[in-house]
């Protein structure tokens, strides 16, 4: 369960990014957060894994208020909830296999392991043929689905994408949407920040719409609805 309670974020020297959010979202759920750019999506992205702070509020993940919780422990919050970006952040001196696998590199998995769990989620993106290509040979759809089998390597229990298909093609963020439901069909909360007016319209799964840092709407069966006013009054 994600849960903000009174939530606002202010940045130095600028207004209110987040204002009084309260908002909960059940495990599994799939949630699509819309908004012009400057509404606060990637700010409400960016508390649940502790990259900033609440000014005001607080913000839970399952038990853990994550704002209080102790530094020690916030490697433990990241591991539940995996990340996808816009812009991808593979390393490019790294092959798909070893980007997937760091992550559990890292925290000391056993090659045995490694390798079974990045020929899986490979498989689920659909690059088990292009482990051993590096990110220059890979089209911008290909890099995003190397970032989404990083992302779910670990089996989060939380998926964040943040304009998951900002930079590609309609067809091509079609497939990584449909990756994405793929994940959550799995039990994997996804909760996606997007400007993609399309899939938000086509599926019609919950919509939390954000305007000015604050709730515009929230709906079970949501669309994309375009802002009429994009500047703070």
């Amino acid at each position: 369960m994600i849960r903000f309670d009174h939530v606002s974020k202010r940045f130095s020297g600028q207004y209110d990014a987040l204002s009084d959010i309260t908002v909960q979202i059940p495990d599994g759920e799939f949630v699509f957060v819309i908004g012009p750019s400057g509404a606060g999506k990637t700010t409400l992205l960016r508390l649940l894994i502790r990259d900033i702070l609440p000014t005001a509020g607080t913000v839970h993940v399952d038990d853990w208020n994550v704002h209080t919780m102790p530094s020690s422990k916030v490697h433990l919050l990241r591991r539940k909830i995996g990340t996808v970006f816009q812009d991808f952040k593979l390393l490019t001196d790294r092959t798909v296999f070893e980007n997937v696998s760091l992550g559990l590199e890292i925290v000391g998995k056993k090659e045995a392991e490694i390798a079974t769990r990045v020929k899986d989620v490979l498989e689920l993106v659909g690059l088990a043929k292009k482990h051993r290509s590096f990110p220059g040979e890979l089209s911008a759809g290909e890099m995003q689905r190397t970032g989404i089998a990083r992302a779910i390597v670990a089996g989060p229990a939380i998926l964040l994408a943040d304009e998951p298909t900002g930079n590609l093609d309609p067809e091509t963020g079609w497939e990584i949407f449909t990756i994405l439901q793929e994940i959550n069909k799995m039990g994997t909360t996804v909760v996606m920040a997007t400007h993609n007016a399309s899939v938000v319209n086509d599926v019609k799964k919950r919509t939390i719409a954000l305007l000015h840092g604050k709730i515009e709407s929230d709906e079970a069966n949501g669309r994309y609805h375009v802002a009429k006013h994009t500047k703070k009054p």
